[in-house]
């Protein structure tokens, strides 16, 4: 026994010190690995466009209709411009353009938030991947024959602002006849009735996933929610074989922000999910001669995917933290909707947060302000004994006893805030609606970083705020490490901190700096308390002491 509880107070340090390094190395995996690598994807697609586009295509897919697999050889897809394009339709918050194989072939973001990098309106599709609304006959002659025809529209232009309008798009193919029917709403949602004249097996897909923030922060790929509440999630480069699964209700592909879906939530669907050249899924729902189906290609929102369907909510996710991270976002939404600012709703959350878990980081505080009341103590005990440790530890161990301390009690609080920390990590980094939302003075967008090649920009006063706090919180937080080495490194984690977070989302440096101020006021707090109560202790034995010697 008293072997084990000879290394606890070592222990305690370093599992602090093996956390913060944990993190740090997170940080800079972030940094010095994934950003270098996401930039230069980017700017591989600008200077390779068409290479890019064809990663997306899957040319050959082997699918299953009422246990028949089929081999579907699609021809090589040119990509899509505007001579292809035969039906236009302006909804209020996007624009959707329909091509010559009925196929959703591109989407237009209209909202002022929604810019790329030229300050040019959003569009979600790369020029020649698998797109929203393809069919795929099971018979593979009609299936040539599909891709070969074009289609007649019933009007090449809607215009929708308020109630919902209808566009059928028909491909005659001789003795089979596809119609879809598609109704389109303001909100930019959609209704889609398909049929063939002739009772044909076939298949349908959302279409590969918008390819705008798919980078290596968050999960991105295609998700799939099933009848019984749970999610299916196959993330792009990690397919080895096509699955085939049941009991579906909806079909996402999707990326760190934007998504594109299919759903029915009163109907279950069979749905394919193939590999494409990057081993990335593409997803197929079956369709027997007709279906009724819902979509939706855009931003992620919350409040807008609940309107179309609660259910719909579902298609976005956390990661490892879904189960934490879910209900943070509903308590930052509901706080929104009370304060009506993204910037205060992150301060007030943060707050909110701090309050709850303020008893385990007080019970930590006293924790390690006892213990550094208790060093000298402890120092002497370790000079004394320090031939035996086993002695030592079995003094140690008496003096926390009897003075109540506990050497894990600083460690543990700790520990267990790490997944609240992380759950709201990936809350504001997947929350598309802290894009193009406001704070205070120059903070004009919450997902906005700093470029390294733009280090005057002035949202870099929010990181070095940050760094400062943490370097105030450091100076006043109680340190009883003995070892140089880690007290050297400790010194150094405020700038090394305030580095990394220059390059983060400023909504999360936001979230930092504020738990950061809550922390320094805490334990400000605990510190003057034990600094009144050493006062009374040294009066009380003053007073003690003058009463003996009267």
């Amino acid at each position: 026994m008293s072997m084990n509880n000879q290394n606890k107070q070592d222990t305690q340090k370093r599992i602090l010190l093996a956390t913060l390094i944990s993190f740090v190395f997170f940080i800079a995996y972030d940094f010095l690995y994934l950003q270098p690598q996401q930039q230069a994807q980017i700017e591989y697609a600008k200077a390779h466009p068409k290479q890019e586009a064809n990663k997306n295509v899957n040319t050959t897919n082997s699918v299953s209709v009422n246990n028949t697999t089929v081999n579907n050889t699609i021809p090589n897809i040119k990509e899509i411009n505007k001579e292809t394009i035969i039906s236009t339709i302006v909804t209020t918050n996007s624009i959707y353009e329909i091509d010559s194989l009925g196929r959703i072939a591109q989407v237009t973001l209209r909202e002022k938030k929604y810019v790329d990098e030229d300050g040019k309106p959003l569009k979600l599709f790369n020029a020649t991947q698998l797109r929203p609304l393809e069919v795929r006959f099971a018979d593979a002659a009609l299936n040539k024959k599909a891709f070969d025809t074009a289609v007649s529209v019933s009007a090449s232009k809607l215009n929708i602002q308020n109630n919902s309008q209808v566009l059928t798009i028909t491909q005659n193919l001789g003795d089979t006849v596809l119609t879809k029917k598609i109704e389109f709403f303001a909100d930019g949602h959609y209704k889609l009735n398909v049929s063939t004249s002739n009772n044909q097996n076939y298949f349908i897909t959302p279409g590969y996933r918008p390819d705008i923030a798919a980078d290596m922060y968050a999960d991105h790929g295609a998700l799939l929610t099933k009848s019984d509440g749970t999610l299916i999630i196959i993330e792009d480069e990690d397919m080895d074989k096509a699955v085939e699964l049941v009991g579906i209700q909806a079909v996402s592909a999707f990326d760190r922000y934007y998504t594109t879906v299919l759903y029915n939530f009163k109907k279950n669907m069979q749905v394919s999910v193939m590999k494409n050249d990057t081993a990335s899924p593409e997803s197929f729902i079956h369709v027997s001669n007709s279906a009724e189906l819902y979509g939706y290609a855009g931003p992620k929102e919350y409040n807008l995917l609940k309107s179309f369907d609660p259910e719909l909510t579902k298609i976005i996710e956390y990661g490892w933290f879904t189960f934490l991270a879910k209900p943070m976002f509903v308590m930052l939404q509901y706080i929104h909707n009370i304060v009506g600012n993204w910037g205060w709703t992150i301060v007030i959350t943060t707050i909110l947060l701090k309050l709850a878990l303020s008893p385990l980081s007080h019970k930590g505080m006293v924790s390690m302000n006892r213990l550094k009341e208790l060093s000298p103590k402890i120092k002497q005990i370790q000079e004394k004994y320090k031939d035996d440790k086993q002695k030592a530890s079995m003094h140690m161990m008496e003096l926390y006893k009897k003075e109540g301390a506990n050497p894990m009690g600083g460690c543990l609080p700790i520990l267990l805030q790490i997944p609240i920390f992380f759950a709201i990590y990936r809350v504001l980094l997947n929350s598309i609606e802290l894009k193009g939302a406001e704070w205070i003075w120059f903070v004009q967008d919450l997902t906005h970083k700093v470029s390294i090649n733009n280090l005057w920009d002035p949202y870099i006063i929010i990181p070095i705020l940050m760094g400062a706090t943490m370097w105030l919180q450091q100076k006043i937080t109680p340190n009883q490490m003995q070892d140089e080495t880690q007290r050297k490194m400790f010194m150094m984690l405020p700038f090394i901190f305030t580095i990394f977070f220059i390059f983060f989302e400023a909504g999360l440096v936001i979230y930092w700096t504020v738990n950061n101020l809550f922390t320094i006021a805490q334990q400000y707090y605990i510190n003057k308390m034990f600094e009144r109560q050493k006062e009374e202790r040294a009066k009380a034995h003053e007073a003690k002491k003058s009463h003996k010697g009267k």
